[in-house]
């Protein structure tokens, strides 16, 4: 085909005939004969209309084999979403420079075309339907685009260490959490609702706490916050300054970083 040695009806032929053979190798579940002949299918493809467009268009210029290579790599960039190798890979073996700008039209369009009209390719679909998620597109974690300080809670209640459970009561019912500080407003650590009720009344609150408090500064990234969260089996962070990491200027939960996710969903 890229030598113009078969054309017209012999063309059509071949390519139907590889397209219900191909469809006969997918459905039976083999690895094998999967991308080769989507080759033939697009170079048929192609140069069917390369001829239809240089008989229906004369004064174009148009070249059938021209059409052939571009529909051949056009429909491997669809299938594989290999944009650039598509290109390279057809202008390589055949080392046609005029052929170089149609390709790249011709392949960025397949990929296009793809990208919309399927959400997995012909090599990642079969996983997909085990199960596994196969990502195609990549961009940067919106979580590590953010600080700590865009989300955080700047109004925080805190609990004195020496209050007891009884004076503490009224204020455990209002949140989930809760940082302790010395009499000094200096962090001692972290204690939850569940930490305090049921307690006896006279219990302190400092004898609640069980490991040193997990924190974060504002300007730590939200992906560094939630990492902390998940590596510490926790719901919240305190949030404090470098310079004075004892001093709580904010609290950052898990629905802090859910509702950070808003902005870009706005975003998009």
């Amino acid at each position: 085909m890229l030598g113009g040695h078969l054309v017209g009806t012999a063309v059509l032929f071949l390519c139907l005939m590889k397209f219900v053979s191909w469809a006969i190798s997918l459905g039976s579940g083999t690895s094998g004969g999967t991308l080769a002949p989507l080759f033939t299918i697009g170079g048929g493809a192609g140069i069917a209309l390369g001829e239809l467009l240089a008989r229906w268009l004369p004064g174009f210029g148009i070249d059938p084999r021209i059409c052939a290579l571009v529909g051949m790599a056009a429909m491997f960039a669809g299938a594989s979403r290999a944009l650039l190798a598509s290109v390279v890979f057809a202008f390589e073996t055949t080392l046609q420079p005029l052929g170089l700008l149609p390709l790249l039209g011709g392949c960025t369009a397949g990929y296009l075309v793809s990208s919309l009209l399927m959400r997995n390719t012909i090599m990642t679909e079969k996983l997909a339907r085990r199960g596994v998620r196969v990502p195609t597109e990549y961009a940067a974690d919106y979580l590590d685009t953010l600080h700590v300080a865009d989300a955080c809670a700047r109004d925080v209640v805190t609990l004195r260490a020496d209050a007891t459970a009884a004076e503490a009561a009224a204020i455990v019912a209002t949140h989930q959490g809760f940082p302790v500080v010395d009499a000094n407003g200096d962090l001692l650590g972290v204690v939850t609702r569940r930490d305090v009720v049921g307690v006896p009344p006279a219990t302190r609150i400092g004898e609640l706490l069980r490991r040193p408090p997990a924190i974060a500064f504002p300007d730590s990234s939200l992906r560094e916050a939630a990492d902390l969260m998940v590596r510490e089996k926790i719901g919240r962070l305190v949030v404090v300054e470098r310079s004075a990491p004892r001093k709580v200027v904010g609290i950052i939960t898990r629905s802090d970083l859910l509702g950070a996710h808003a902005g870009r969903l706005d975003g998009e």
